[in-house]
């Protein structure tokens, strides 16, 4: 009788332990929905600025958005994958949780790789800036042509910079330092070159996206974790059922 009541008391120990794992894993899985539906909307948005693609155009920097619409995908992909972890959790059902774990890897390894390469194109000394710089000036040597005047005249405005590294860059390809370069107030050349401005201006669109993928690698990775537990406690409630 004390045994039967020693393995009854194991059971249910179980089933209390598994029945935490469980709400702690369906809480997790709010959690990556939240973030992942934060970071699917921020990042459509930056695809979808109005003006922002035209600056994109005008530099030729195609390569940012590849960063961008993994991480679209990944805050989609987030999003249903939450709401089946949430189903598998549930249920109890290990196979289903099995998938549910191949998910979370899947996930962690998108978000990381989606922040990286959208970091890589955004950030100072980055990939991004060599082909600012290389768009720049080709500008400055072109500038007589109106394409060409009109897109350093946008940017050096809008911006409030000057050529690629400074106004040094007119003078070395002995071009006109154009009005734009200048101050309004003070009639000084703007000290900042556009490769530095424009990557800064990219940058803090583009921290807030890593940040949210880069929490949303650490919940994968603690969903990854419970999701195992689950699995083994569940199989040892089997064995412990089993042997009653």
């Amino acid at each position: 009788m004390a045994r039967g009541e020693g393995k009854g008391e194991s059971v249910a120990r179980l089933s209390n332990q598994i029945a935490c794992i469980k709400y702690t894993l369906f809480c997790f899985n709010i959690v990556a929905w939240i973030v992942g539906a934060g970071l699917f909307a921020f990042t459509i948005f930056i695809r979808a600025e109005p003006g922002f693609d035209e600056w994109i155009a005008i530099l030729d920097v195609y390569q940012y958005y590849i960063g961008v619409y993994i991480l679209i995908a990944t805050g989609a992909f987030v999003m249903i994958f939450s709401f089946l972890g949430c189903c598998s959790a549930l249920m109890e059902h290990s196979s289903a949780l099995y998938l549910f774990i191949g998910t979370q890897v899947f996930l962690f390894l998108l978000t990381v790789i989606g922040s990286a390469i959208l970091l890589d194109y955004s950030t100072m000394n980055s990939s991004i800036q060599p082909l600012i710089r290389e768009t720049m000036l080709r500008f400055i040597v072109t500038s007589e042509h109106p394409h060409s005047s009109a897109a350093l005249k946008l940017i050096q405005e809008s911006i409030g910079c000057c050529g690629a590294d400074g106004p040094n860059d007119y003078m070395v390809m002995r071009q006109p330092l154009p009005l734009e370069c200048r101050d309004t107030v003070s009639g000084n050349a703007f000290f900042n070159g556009c490769v530095n401005e424009l990557t800064w201006f990219l940058e803090d669109k583009s921290i807030w996206a890593a940040i949210m993928a880069m929490i949303l690698a650490a919940v994968h990775t603690c969903n990854g974790v419970l999701g195992i537990v689950l699995v083994q406690a569940l199989k040892r409630e089997e064995e412990a059922m089993n042997r009653r």
